[in-house]
């Protein structure tokens, strides 16, 4: 009885894990001039406080790539990325898939309707961890 229960537990302990997705957004960013780096920084900061205010730390986290640091390199050819260009990265057992929602940062920049950007990022987040 006791081995039945304890493979039931351990079934569903795997189960989950083969279930278990990661999302990531990562937020590309260029060393800029004095007044660019604080438009930068501020949006950088909405996406940031947007991700961590919508979704929990184990299911989805913000990470800032850096475009002149060599270690991000690939990243960046594979993402083809430019200052506050911003990709949502899902990764599922060996799968990765890259959502770019750089137009959705590009628009709030112009409006500032910091609600409607707020809901665009996570309807889009949350599709990515379908």
């Amino acid at each position: 009885m006791k081995r039945t229960a304890l493979l039931v537990a351990a079934l569903m302990l795997l189960a989950f894990a083969l279930k278990a997705q990661k999302v990531e957004v990562l937020y590309f960013k260029a060393e800029l001039a004095c007044c660019k780096a604080k438009v930068c920084n501020a949006l950088e900061g909405e996406v940031k406080s947007i991700v961590e205010k919508n979704f929990a730390p184990d299911k989805v986290t913000f990470r800032e790539v850096k475009l002149v640091d060599e270690s991000n390199k690939e990243l960046v050819e594979k993402h083809s990325a430019k200052s506050q260009t911003v990709v949502v990265i899902t990764k599922k057992r060996k799968k990765e898939t890259a959502v770019d929602v750089s137009d959705l940062v590009r628009n709030f920049s112009r409006s500032q309707n910091k609600a409607e950007f707020e809901k665009e990022l996570v309807a889009k987040i949350n599709e990515s961890l379908k």
